[in-house]
């Protein structure tokens, strides 16, 4: 692919996430505004940019209040009404395209600074009722002739039609809390979370799992099946985002090191076995960009909204088990819906931009989406 010109090179400059909270847990009382606005003045911050530099902010939420939560936050963060904000609702990917969109707006030349992201609040949630009062969950990802299922009976269906075992799902969903346990010890998630009220820590990650713990579990969506509540996400509160500039700004303010943005894809499959859509979407990617592979793939942040989607999806793109979330992903540290796919971009900028990386290395962020879709994006380290 031809390189773009540095005033057309998308690159992250700063990223930041709040702790993710368990749903009625410590974030219970926080609007999903004041989750954001923290967030959004700290990325800014660390940006080393003015909020009137600012271009626009792009937020991604999924089941919130409605309304634009974008320009709702940004008010909230900086009180300065020339500040424009945009929401997107692209389901559980809503934080990632966010992301993207951004980075395809400095590509156009249409702006210098985005800051993009994404907030959930599953704690502060409407209600939701039909006409005439009868209450329902969610809206509709697809027509009911094609089918329609529910998160945890969309899991159950990949994991029968792609033969992905319940001692494996266990073993990853430990996996993943093990990861995650080590790297709060660690200390790794410290230079990325903005308190808010006080709470600096992730609030599911578990040490006391064990495999005999999660074999226990009964299956919690099918009779006879092999998705538990353990080797799937919870209901989580979160936000997180990013500064996207060009990489002629970035050495312009003084960053040394950056995530630069190389492209990204969108693919639709079955809604029956919606959590498949990262394979669509990353086969997608590589077809139009020849010059990566997943040979080189060394980073891969993928959310684990359940063990058996992710098992299913490395399995037919020939990916190792052990290779996405270094440091743990949803199923310890929790997926709010519109907050997740951003965050999987702070996670990559920690892992990449924050400490030094080889400069060959490739990361991607893969998510699947309620009605069937799949979102990719790639990314490289950059040192200016």
């Amino acid at each position: 692919m031809t390189a773009l010109p540095p005033e057309r090179q998308p690159v992250i400059i700063a990223a930041r996430r709040s702790a993710i909270g368990r749903a009625g847990g410590m974030f219970r009382d926080v609007e999903v505004e004041d989750l954001a606005a923290p967030v959004l003045r700290a990325v800014v911050e660390d940006a080393r940019v003015a909020a009137d530099e600012i271009d626009d902010v792009i937020l991604g939420n999924a089941a919130g209040p409605g309304g634009n939560v974008a320009r709702l936050a940004a008010l909230h963060a900086w009180g300065n009404v020339a500040i424009p904000g945009v929401t997107t609702d692209r389901q559980c990917g809503a934080g990632l395209e966010a992301v993207i969109h951004a980075c395809r707006l400095i590509q156009a030349g249409a702006g210098e600074v985005y800051v993009a992201g994404g907030v959930e609040s599953h704690s502060r949630t409407p209600s939701r009722t039909l006409p005439g009062g009868a209450p329902y969950d969610r809206a509709r990802f697809a027509p009911d002739d094609i089918g329609d299922p529910e998160m945890g009976m969309a899991a159950e269906n990949v994991a029968q039609h792609y033969t992905v075992s319940r001692a494996r799902q266990d073993a990853f969903a430990l996996q993943s809390h093990a990861r995650a346990t080590a790297a709060q010890a660690e200390g790794s998630f410290s230079t990325e979370i903005v308190p808010i009220n006080g709470h600096t820590r992730d609030e599911c990650p578990r040490a006391d799992l064990t495999a005999e713990r999660l074999a226990r579990l009964r299956p919690a969506f099918a009779k006879g099946g092999t998705v538990t509540v353990a080797n799937s996400c919870p209901l989580n509160d979160g936000a997180s985002a990013v500064v996207v500039t060009s990489a002629a700004r970035a050495h312009v303010l003084g960053h040394k090191r950056v995530l630069g943005f190389e492209d990204a894809a969108s693919a639709g499959v079955d809604p029956n076995l919606l959590g498949i859509g990262p394979v669509a979407s990353t086969q997608k990617l590589l077809q139009r960009r020849p010059d990566l592979s997943l040979d080189q793939l060394t980073h891969l942040e993928f959310n684990e909204a359940f063990a058996a989607q992710v098992l299913a999806s490395l399995d037919q793109l020939g990916l190792p088990a052990d290779l996405p979330n270094r440091q743990g992903g949803a199923i310890a540290l929790g997926h709010p819906f519109g907050a997740s796919g951003a965050i999987l971009v702070t996670r990559l900028f920690s892992q990449l931009a924050r400490t030094p990386a080889p400069e060959n290395a490739l990361a991607m962020a893969m998510i699947g989406i309620g009605g069937g879709q799949g979102l990719t994006a790639a990314f490289r380290p950059i040192a200016l």
